[in-house]
């Protein structure tokens, strides 16, 4: 597994969420709802991704 892909994934779900949670009242109502699931997603598969590292550590 290659170690800078998922760091740059980690890094760039964390930044969408962040932007989506301050930016929420200029992005659209029609928009908002699929933004925000589609950000919780990729943050929960961020999340994933660094407790499976952390395991896969010493192999």
């Amino acid at each position: 597994m290659d170690a800078t892909a998922t760091l740059i994934f980690i890094m760039a779900a964390f930044s969408l969420g962040a932007v989506v949670v301050m930016k929420k009242d200029s992005i659209p109502a029609s928009m908002r709802r699929g933004i925000a699931l589609t950000a919780i997603l990729l943050i929960a598969f961020a999340f994933f991704l660094i407790v499976y590292s952390f395991l896969t550590l010493d192999s």
